[in-house]
Order: structure tokens, then sequence, then C-alpha cells
């Protein structure tokens, strides 16, 4: 878990985002004494939500106050439920309660026990006022919840929508108190998390405090560091299968909450808890999307993704899937959930209108006219070429794990997978057919095809300008009638690719690149026709690095120490890719 915070005293960190939340709304104001946002007053009453619970789930709650969903909501201190009192103050002298208060509330104990005091208080001051109980954590089964049930997670923020969304449309408190109900009721959620979270202000974990280990994940575990179901090691899809699993399996008597067939329509929500990087939650939605499908025959009609509800900066997510009802009225809990809510936390842009032009196909096919290439007239023997071409990458990949902990140093680390994937896919290519073209031209095509597919960033972008621009320079020299390619004639064209590839960088020997090995390998080859002799000044001018200071590419940027004791991982990686190549051609 990570201790560290920019801000240490959880008081301060609470009252401060509260305030931030008045500051990106203007329709909000806060009561900072109770620790209440709330939507300023207008001039059209309407049935008020009033949600709430410990700090630390945020967007959840305050961030969900605004026109269309909450009118107020109430913050304790981290993960603990706030007093009874500031929920009062809340329903009484904050909120619009002309046409009632519906309270939505996650099923534990503290906010069930605080939220229910406050609303029998405002009862008794004859106020009228509604209160539900959001309890759709499959993580706890029946046996294990007893009489207190499941918790309360991130489907919650389905219910308060659908709610918000109603009221704001006018609806009658019971109307939307029994929607609000009837949501609650149709929707079930799960999570699972790699890791558990600190709390500012708390002390730090020591070393023995029991934590996952590396390779394990938790199913289940709680918004606020709660135990879960089950630990296991698995990948994600694994993962996706067994919490699909909990929340779907109609055989889990244990966990058979809601019953979701093929043929219903549903809302897919998957919801970060915190600390998920938007890249990963877009693989993890894709995932869940695709299982759904595949193996329960659920296809949602909306699917949310995104952060909703978190447990600090949790490294984990949820699954949230609610059954589309009838709600008997004239709008649809579709209708609800697709309703504009102008709150800073909500953040389903996608239209109805876009959702129902969508269709099932997912990828855009095309089709190109295929240029058919032009040979060189240059003849080699491609058995003897794909024997070295195999060689030098198979000790280019024997070399990843060097060429990655050095570009750990003085880079970003993916210089080696970046190399790796190319030559996998080189290795693939060449394996997939027994007969490569004699044509040395063609040839390259077809390793260059497999680089520019394979290989990004700005390694992939340079091999891939140098081998177009190699196997123009074959053309170049192409013959009238096939003849047998020499070391003088490739050490031409070299020098044509070295020429090209200087009109895209301004890299020069020296400047700590992978030129520094590519240069005296052209230079070398193109002075003796040697290969064996290139292989040694590339092997050369690679270790030539160490302690050179880099003029050029992300290492410029990088501080810290280390950097001198290693050569450049791109001139390490070219060396070693070379001297295998020149093995293979003995």
């Amino acid at each position: 878990m990570s201790a560290k915070h920019f801000i240490t005293d959880p008081n301060h960190l609470v009252r401060t985002a509260l305030e931030a939340c008045t500051r990106t709304n203007p329709s909000l104001a806060v009561d900072l004494d109770n620790k209440v946002v709330y939507r300023k007053p207008s001039q059209q009453s309407t049935v008020s939500i009033v949600s709430g619970g410990g700090s630390g789930h945020e967007p959840s709650f305050a961030s969900f106050v605004g026109d269309g969903l909450l009118a107020g909501a109430v913050a304790g201190t981290i993960f603990a439920s706030p007093a009874a009192e500031q929920v009062r103050r809340a329903i009484l002298d904050r909120v619009d309660r002309k046409k009632g208060v519906l309270v939505v509330v996650m099923n534990y104990t503290g906010d069930v026990l605080n939220f229910g005091m406050a609303v029998e208080k405002a009862r008794a001051s004859g106020i009228e006022v509604e209160m539900v109980i959001v309890g759709d954590d499959a993580g706890v089964g029946r046996e294990r919840g007893g009489k207190v049930g499941r918790r309360g997670i991130a489907g919650t923020v389905l219910v308060q929508k659908a709610a918000g969304a109603l009221a704001a449309r006018g609806a009658s408190l019971k109307d939307v108190h029994r929607i609000a109900q009837l949501t609650a009721e149709n929707v079930v959620s799960i999570g699972a998390s790699l890791s558990h979270v600190h709390v500012p202000g708390r002390d730090l974990p020591s070393a023995n405090d029991e934590d996952l280990k590396i390779d394990e994940v938790e199913i289940g575990m709680g918004i606020h560091n709660e135990e879960g179901s089950e630990k296991m090691t698995s990948d994600l899809p694994g993962m996706v299968n067994t919490m699909l699993a909990h929340m779907l399996d109609s055989q889990d008597k244990d966990r058979a909450f809601l019953s979701v067939r093929r043929n219903d329509e549903t809302v897919l929500l998957v919801n970060n808890l915190g600390g998920v990087s938007l890249l990963e939650m877009g693989g993890i939605a894709n995932e869940v999307i695709e299982q759904l499908g595949s193996v329960w025959g659920v296809k949602p009609v909306r699917v949310l993704s995104g952060t909703y509800m978190t447990s600090l900066n949790g490294l984990g997510f949820s699954i949230s899937l609610l059954r589309l009802v009838d709600t008997g009225l004239d709008v649809s809990m579709l209708d609800l959930l697709d309703a504009p809510a102008e709150a800073t936390g909500w953040s389903a842009s996608i239209s109805a209108k876009t959702w129902g032009n969508g269709s099932e196909s997912t990828t855009w096919e095309t089709t190109s006219e295929t240029v058919e290439a032009k040979p060189s007239n240059f003849e080699m023997d491609p058995t003897l070429a794909k024997k070295a071409l195999i060689r030098g990458l198979d000790r280019l990949i024997a070399a990843e794990p060097d060429v990655t902990r050095y570009d750990t140093i003085v880079g970003d680390g993916d210089c080696g997978i970046g190399l790796k994937r190319g030559a996998d896919g080189i290795l693939k290519q060449l394996n997939k057919t027994s007969k490569q073209p004699s044509d040395v031209a063609l040839f390259l095509d077809k390793i260059t095809q497999v680089v520019e597919t394979n290989m990004d960033g700005t390694s992939g972008a340079l091999y891939a300008i140098f081998l177009n621009a190699l196997a123009h320079g074959f053309r170049l020299q192409s013959p009238s009638s096939p003849t047998q390619v020499t070391p003088q004639i490739w050490a031409q064209a070299l020098q044509t690719s070295l020429k090209a590839l200087g009109r895209y960088t301004p890299a020069k020997p020296g400047d700590r690149t992978l030129i520094d090995a590519l240069h005296p390998f052209v230079e070398t080859l193109s002075r003796t026709g040697n290969v064996k002799s290139a292989v040694e000044a590339a092997d050369a001018g690679a270790k030539g690095t160490k302690g050179m200071k880099a003029s050029l590419g992300r290492t410029v940027y990088v501080g810290g120490e280390g950097w001198q004791g290693v050569p450049d991982p791109g001139a390490y990686g070219l060396s070693e890719f070379l001297m295998g190549l020149g093995e293979g051609l003995g």
C-alpha cells in the first residue's frame, strides 16, 4: 500500500475537499461545521435526495450534489459515518424539504444508525422523509452477512441517479422512494483489489502488517479495507470470471441475490476504486463486457466505466449490474439513468441517442488497395538470411532483461520490451512460411511490415524508417537482371539508409543513442566489406556509450545516479542483434 500523502491531516483534508466542491460547481454551498455540501436554493421545489457517509469514497457523495442528482451530501471523517446531528442539520436546514426528503444510505451499521436517527428526528419535527438502504455487495453471502445483510458499494450511485432524475421531473416523494427502492433491489455488485489502502493521519504500516502478496488479489474486499470473501492468485480473466460468477450464478444459493436472464436489459457499471490507471480501467472494462456476453449471454444496453465510488487510492475495481425493470411510470429506469445531471462526479457523457445509434460491430473494417512491391533484382540465399536473422533475434531477445535494466536507469524502461516485441513478431513471421523471398528488397519489406505493426515508441519509428530506406537503397541500385548481392552493395544501401535516417533525427555518434552502434557498423562495412569487423565496431561503439552524457532522447531529462555505469540501451540492443547476425552468417 502507498502510505505517502500530500495532505496528512485528515480533518484538514476533508474540509478542504468539501470546500473544493463549491469552487468547481458554483451552484453548491458548504456547511463546514456540519460537513454538508448542498445545492443553493432554487425557485422550483422538488423532492430532495440526501446521501452521504464516511469520506474517502470521492466523488461519492459530495461531488454528486447538483441538479438532477443529490440535493445534499453529509460527510463523516475518513471511513467513518457522519454523526446523526450532521445529517439532521442537512435535512432540516440545508435542503429544500417542501416536497419531502429521501435519504439514500449504504448498508453499514454506523451509517444506518446515524442517518436513521436523523430521519426519525426529522419525522418527529413534522418533515415528510423516507429512507432507502442499499446493500448490493455480492462479496458478502447470506451466511456471512447474517442479520446485517450485504454491504453497500458502487451500485448505490445508480440508485441515487435514478432517484435524483425522477425528483428533478417533479415526482412525488412516494414515487421517488418507490423507484429508489426498486433500483436498489435490482442491482448487484462486487469488488476486487490488489492491496489495502492507508488512511492519512494513521500510523504508517509496519513491515509485518499483513497485506496481499505480489501475485494475490482479494475478491469482495470492502471499500473501508474490510476483509474480502477470498484471496486468490489469478490473472484478470480468471478474476473477472470469479467475480461475475459470484454476482450471477443462480446455483450459488449463498449469493444468488439477483436473477439476470439473457433477454433482460441491464446497465453495467465498472468502477475504479481510486488507484487504477485509466489505461488499465479500459482493459478491465473490456474484459468484463466480453465475459458478460460470452459466458452469461448478458449484453448491457448502457456501460458506465470510470471513477464513481472509491476507497481512497484503492488499487482495485468493482462491477455493478443493474437489471432494468418496469417503473410503472411514464418514464423508464433507463430514461432516469440517461437524464442529465449537473454534478461534477457524474461522468456518464454519452447520450441516449448515441447509444441508440450504436451497432454490434466495435471495429471499423477497411479495405485498401495493395501496391505490388517492386523487386530490387538483388538475389540472396533466403535460407542463410533466415538462419542469420533468427540468430540475431534470439540474441536480442536474450538480452532484453539487460536492455530493460539499463533503460530503467536512464529512461522509462520500455526499450527492452519494445525491441523484444519487434523480435518476437519477426520470428513469428519467419516461422509462418517456410519459403522466404530471395529478392533482398522484398525480404526486407516483409520484415519492415512486422516492425511497423509490432514496435511502437521512438525505437520502433527509427527502425521502421531505417528499414524502409534500406529497401529503397537496394532498389536505387537495381540491376537490369537478377544479380547476387555483395557486401559492397549492402554497404551502399546501408549508407543510403543512414542518410535517410539523418533527415528525421539529429543524432550523431557521441550523442548516446543507437547511432553509436549503427554508424560504426555501416562505416566499417562500407570501408572493409567485412561483416565481422563491422559487428566488432558496433559492439565497441555500444560499449563506448558508458559514461557518455546524453544529448538526445529521454535520457537528457532523467536525473539520478547510475547512468554513467551502463551503456545506452538502444545501442546495446542493436549491437547484440548485430553480433547474433554475424554469428549466423558464419
